[in-house]
């Protein structure tokens, strides 16, 4: 059960209008926003997504009841279900029948899959995607190169192998086509660059499967991948930069228009 004293500081002076700003230049000279109020039970939801990012509910937990909490926030219960539908919709809550609303585990794939949907029907988005591949994965390549170990490189050569193998029997190989970036990220020795790399992973699955169905296509990012273990394997900074680079050069250009 969460404390009502935790419920109620978390809620804070949100529920308060400011006090009045202290007088100063004409403000005819600067770009002022209005303040907007916030609504109760969006003020309602952020005091319990704190609660759960700051640990004090976790994954599985179960939240009190609806009147319960509207008792402790001084809310109407209409304000709290307003709020769980907030939290529900942010994949942080989820309600089980007849079990109330609990803590969700928060997970990419509540951000990855919609996004990812969107991503497929807009050229824009997609666009901006392979930008954001241009900036991440040579400096990732770069990095791999200086900190792989015999281990790291041994993993990476295994999966371009099975690649190849895949490719000469006619097959596509998108598997080992993100088992190879993930592989690359791993190298760096850096959690923060594979989780990115996963997401991207994730939102690259059916662009992948477009690309390498064009002709000829597999057999040209397996060669681009041929040079960036090249590069790895000599422990070349740079050049594996620029392989990656030109690597993700040539998907661009074999998407094309949607």
């Amino acid at each position: 059960m969460v404390g009502a004293e935790a419920i109620s500081n978390d809620l804070g002076s949100d529920s308060h209008p400011p006090a009045a700003d202290a007088p100063g230049p004409d403000r005819g000279e600067l770009e002022i926003q209005p303040v907007r109020r916030r609504k109760l039970h969006e003020q309602v939801a952020e005091s319990l997504r704190s609660l759960v990012t700051e640990g004090k509910l976790k994954p599985g937990d179960a939240l009190p009841p609806e009147r319960d909490l509207a008792k402790q926030f001084g809310v109407s219960r209409v304000t709290v279900r307003e709020a769980l539908r907030v939290l529900q919709l942010w994949g942080l809550v989820e309600a089980r029948h007849g079990g109330g609303n609990f803590v969700r585990e928060i997970s990419l794939e509540h951000v990855v899959g919609p996004l990812a949907a969107i991503i497929q029907h807009n050229r824009g988005l997609r666009d901006e995607l392979l930008d954001a591949r241009s900036i991440f994965e040579p400096a990732i390549c770069r990095l791999a190169a200086e900190r792989c170990t015999e281990q790291d490189l041994a993993r990476i050569e295994a999966i371009l192998e099975r690649q190849t193998q895949r490719v000469d029997r006619g097959e596509l190989a998108v598997e080992e086509d993100s088992e190879f970036h993930l592989a690359l990220a791993e190298a760096t020795g850096n959690r923060i660059v594979v989780h990115v790399i996963q997401t991207i992973n994730d939102l690259l699955l059916e662009s992948r499967l477009r690309s390498l169905k064009t002709p000829e296509r597999p057999r040209r990012s397996l060669e681009g991948h041929r040079r960036i273990v090249a590069a790895l394997r000599a422990r070349d900074g740079n050049a594996a930069r620029q392989a990656m680079h030109a690597h993700i050069a040539e998907i661009a250009a074999t998407l094309g228009p949607l």
